[in-house]
């Protein structure tokens, strides 16, 4: 039904109309007639009523929407219409900067493959690298919408792509490790097994030592391999078992001395000390630093293993020693796995490479910093600071 402010003028018009036929003689019935077909008609046209509603395009995204929806997400997303980056969320923003929202996202983007991507038509993604520093790896996916707007989102795969690298270079060195003592092992047996060729008696025991001493070497870097694929398996296991600090880093440095060399040993315990650990790996720990500092330290020159508290509840642990130093250019390596300051110095005397690396993850694991100082001619000092357990908490 018409509302009665859109029939009220008609019947107005249609009262002046009878009235006119009317005045003119036109006759009564006449004049009604015009009237009624005059009113009928008001009924006949109804509004357009489309037009009068807002234009309303189905393909088009409500912006406020999109950004309400994109911008807390952690992943970076953008929104690019026409070529131009159109919305980006804040973690778009961060890794490739605040500028880019308008910007032609071919431009924003800077890479051959990710601009060939963005030209496509169909959906699709590719893995770049330098998008952000020269060694990141990142996974762009592109989503068309519509075949106005594009959706474009970023992976940071460099993470992975470094723990693949890593995985590559740990293989590569340990069958590099492995193959030398086995090639040593090889050949002095099969000269030792050539009947044609039999070594004198002296010359054979001399050959027989050094198959025992490469077979031994490389049962420590077994042993090795498999204490740090260990410690790798549980470093996210917060150790959860009160240890007597003290009595452990005494044992285990005795141990790791040995008869020989264990009056060398100067003990510092400022009080006792209590800490949640693994008694294994810290005394694997305490073992391998006592050893390396025994072995590269002077000779004859006392090695000093001390307990004291730290500022923040902590007990520092620090084992030092008096010897040639190591140069400061080494001391950012020297927790890589394989990594030697002196390589045929470290392989005469045992070391495999891997034991500052396993000595540092089992420091993370128990929530632990590994700290290493030296002075060239005054020796080196090995830190490390662990959470003290209060007696209280054990109550």
């Amino acid at each position: 039904m018409l509302p009665w402010d859109r029939i009220w003028p008609g019947a107005a018009a249609a009262a002046v109309g009878i009235i006119a036929i009317l005045l003119a003689g036109g006759g009564i019935e006449l004049a009604v007639a015009v009237g009624v077909l005059w009113l009928a008609s008001l009924f006949l046209v109804q509004p357009n009523e489309v037009q009068d509603r807002p234009f309303h395009d189905p393909d088009a995204i409500d912006q406020g929407t999109m950004d309400s929806l994109i911008e807390p997400l952690t992943t970076p997303l953008m929104l690019v219409e026409n070529m131009r980056v159109t919305r980006a969320n804040q973690a778009a923003r961060e890794t490739l900067g605040g500028h880019i929202v308008g910007q032609d996202a071919r431009v924003a983007l800077r890479h051959p493959e990710a601009i060939a991507l963005l030209q496509d038509s169909e959906s699709g993604s590719v893995q770049i690298q330098g998008l952000v520093r020269p060694r990141s790896v990142w996974e762009v996916i592109k989503r068309p919408y519509n075949g106005r707007y594009t959706v474009v989102e970023l992976v940071n795969r460099s993470s992975e792509a470094d723990l693949s690298r890593a995985h590559t270079d740990f293989v590569a060195n340990a069958s590099h490790e492995l193959r030398t003592p086995l090639a040593s092992i090889i050949g002095y047996v099969e000269t030792l097994a050539d009947p044609e060729d039999e070594p004198p008696k002296k010359q054979r025991g001399k050959f027989l030592d050094t198959v025992l001493s490469e077979a031994n070497r490389m049962q420590a870097l077994v042993e090795d391999l498999m204490s740090l694929s260990r410690v790798e398996a549980n470093k996210h296991e917060r150790p959860a078992t009160p240890l007597d600090l003290n009595s452990l880093v005494e044992r285990a440095a005795r141990d790791g001395a040995g008869p020989k060399r264990v009056d060398r040993l100067v003990f510092q315990f400022a009080r006792p000390f209590t800490v949640l650990g693994d008694s294994q790996q810290l005394e694997q720990v305490v073992r391998n630093l006592v050893d390396n500092a025994l072995k590269y330290g002077s000779p004859g020159e006392p090695v000093t293993v001390a307990l004291a508290p730290t500022a923040r509840e902590g007990v520092l642990l620090t084992i030092e020693d008096r010897g040639p130093g190591i140069a400061p250019e080494h001391i950012p390596h020297l927790t890589r796995r394989f990594y030697r300051t002196d390589p045929g110095r470290s392989r005469a005397g045992g070391g495999t490479g891997l034991g500052l690396a396993i000595v540092k993850h089992i420091v993370e694991r128990h929530l632990g910093r590994l700290e290493i100082d030296s002075v060239l001619g005054r020796g080196t000092k090995v830190a490390i600071r662990m959470p003290e357990l209060v007696v209280d908490e054990v109550e």
